[in-house]
């Protein structure tokens, strides 16, 4: 009898399934982010930097308050998919470019092989001066967890600085 239970609780143990669990990291700490047109801190569009590392794209869209040109420490805005703030990471088909996303007329390559939402998070800019003219803005994620067409979730933690920008306030 203890054998049949054995060989039963042996033959449960192997038969067990991961889901085809895929763990994956995006690595883009060793790349700046950019920006298509001249930072205007308290503007009144959107800011968009993205990251590019080869066929990969991380994306965040700030609203036009996010970068104010004052000290301010650990503003937080919170990740929402469709909200003011966003978080996006692409996949293509092959290697991007900056002309991707500033070009007037959309490029037909690369071609975009994945596109997924960051479904919760939390963005965080502490901004700091060194005279009464210039800011510089730190710009960090946290817990910034993304879902997938195929309803799977990316929750890496390993995302922390998104960069540093500066943005000049006008002497006008």
């Amino acid at each position: 009898m203890k054998r049949i239970v054995a060989y039963s609780i042996m033959a449960v143990l192997m038969a067990c399934d991961d889901g085809d669990l895929q763990i994956e990291t995006l690595d883009f700490d060793s790349v700046d982010p950019q920006t298509c047109e001249t930072l205007v801190a308290e503007g009144t569009e959107p800011i968009v930097f993205f990251k590019i590392n080869s066929d990969e794209a991380l994306i965040l869209e700030l609203p036009a308050t996010a970068l104010l040109n004052e000290v301010a420490t650990d503003v937080t805005s919170n990740v929402t998919a469709g909200g003011s703030t966003a978080i996006t990471y692409r996949i293509f088909d092959d290697a991007v470019t900056k002309d991707y996303f500033c070009s007037q007329i959309p490029l037909g390559s690369p071609l975009l092989s994945e596109e997924i939402q960051a479904e919760s998070g939390q963005v965080i800019i502490t901004t700091t001066t060194t005279d009464s003219i210039t800011y510089t803005h730190d710009i960090r994620l946290s817990a910034i967890s993304l879902l997938t067409s195929a309803n799977t979730r990316i929750t890496d933690l390993s995302i922390d600085q998104f960069g540093i920008v500066t943005t000049t306030r006008s002497t006008e």
